[in-house]
This record gives structure tokens, sequence and C-alpha cells, in this order.
């Protein structure tokens, strides 16, 4: 195969797990909206992993309250998808706050190799199911206010409604990079994202947590427990592994 038609040129980073550990802060702001609204829900770690089988913070709640609420009818629909917006509204307020006051850091690593990225001219993108809300909050505390310009593209839950595993997330992201998935790479860290990357394409790296360190991870390109000490040369070596390219 032709080296020059498989050169890295991307990297797509997935982001609540990948770019940072903002799991147990996205469980606590459940927790307290919850609270706040008068549910006597509390989601445990052990209920959280599991719900995290479910992509998506509304189609989080959705499940649980079917599991609930096993027998209880919403006959139009309009009950539930209101209780819906109005706890995902909350609980992103919770969220947005507990970033801002410092509760989340990015992941070891990440922001240097964003930035050896960036210097070496690689596209940077985001494809995730989390809002726009979450991802600004998060980015405009880790890396600033002009955290938008280091990514190129940025496709998530507003743009993307099918969520992980479906691939449309990496589909979308693909094609408004204008590249085809040989010449990028996705970073992931859950079983969901890594399906998703994988039917668009993409060879995957996968920086697991605790909240998906039990994930089955066949498919990967590398299983990590972080990026620390992974720079560019490194994922363009594994890249070119995986298209049986000669690294450039």
């Amino acid at each position: 195969m032709d080296g020059s038609r498989t050169m890295l040129e991307a990297l797509i980073f997935d982001v609540d797990g990948t770019l940072a550990d903002t799991e147990r802060v996205h469980l606590a702001a459940f927790n307290a909206a919850f609270a706040a609204e008068g549910l006597d829900w509390r989601w445990d770690e052990a209920l959280y992993t599991r719900l995290l089988q479910v992509s998506g913070g509304k189609e989080r709640i959705r499940h649980y309250w079917h599991e609930v609420h096993p027998d209880r009818q919403d006959i139009d629909g309009t009950e539930l998808a209101a209780l819906i917006e109005r706890l995902h509204e909350v609980k992103t307020a919770f969220y947005e706050e507990a970033v801002r006051q410092g509760a989340v850091q990015l992941r070891p690593g990440v922001l240097e190799l964003i930035e050896q990225a960036r210097q070496a001219g690689l596209r940077l993108a985001i494809a995730t199911t989390t809002s726009p809300v979450n991802i600004a909050a998060l980015l405009r505390s880790a890396m600033g206010p002009d955290w938008r310009l280091a990514f190129e593209v940025v496709e998530d839950a507003s743009t993307a409604p099918r969520k992980k595993p479906h691939p449309q997330v990496y589909l979308q992201t693909l094609a408004r990079l204008n590249l085809p998935p040989a010449r990028a790479l996705a970073l992931e860290d859950s079983a969901n994202g890594l399906q998703a990357a994988r039917a668009a394409g993409l060879a995957t790296v996968i920086t697991r947590n605790a909240f998906t360190a039990h994930h089955d991870f066949s498919g990967a390109l590398r299983v990590l427990d972080d990026l620390s000490g992974i720079d560019l040369d490194t994922l363009r070596r594994w890249h070119a592994e995986a298209s049986g390219a000669q690294p450039s």
C-alpha cells in the first residue's frame, strides 16, 4: 500500500473519559439534580458504571426511568420528556459549576499530545455524544477561552443525535474534515466509542479508565492506561502499522 495515501493527517478525540476523567463529576451532578428535583434516585458508582453502557445523559435518564418504573405508562411521552429535559438542564448546571471550580483536569499526556499535533500541522477534531455546553465548560477551563481554535471540527450531541456505538458522529467528523478514515486516528475510552470509531473505519487507541477498564476492547489499535509518554511519533508508527504503510 502506498504510504502517502495512508499518512496520518488528523486526530479525533472523544471527550468524557478520554480528554478528561469527567465521569465522577457527571455522576455527582446527576445525583445533585435528582435531589434538587425531589427524586429519591441516587446512583452509586457501580450503578453508574452499568448505566454508562447507554450513551448520552438524557438517554441514560430515560433508560433508568424505565428500569424503576417498568409498569408505568407515559401515554404520549410528554411527561417523561419534560422530566428528562428538566433533570438534564439542572444536571448540566451542576456539572458546569463543578468544572468552573476546578473539579476536572485533562488526563495525563492529553495537552502535550494536542500541542505536538498542532505544531506538526495535524488536524484536530472532537467526536462526542456529550452536549456542547459540557465540552465548552471542560475545555475552556483546561485550555483557556480560545480552546475552540485548536479543533477544526467539533461534532457533538447537538449535531450527531444518533449516539455511539452508532458511527454517525465519526462519519460526520470525517466528512467535515474531507478525509478518508485511513488518514485519521480516533482516541476513545469505552467499548461504545470503539465500536463507533471502528464502524466508521478508524483505527482507534483506547485510554481506559476506572469506569471502562472492564470493557471489551477487541479491535483497538492499542489499549493504554493514559497518554503519558505517548508522543506523536508513536501514534504515527502505530497508525502506519495498522494501515500497512511506512511511517512518514
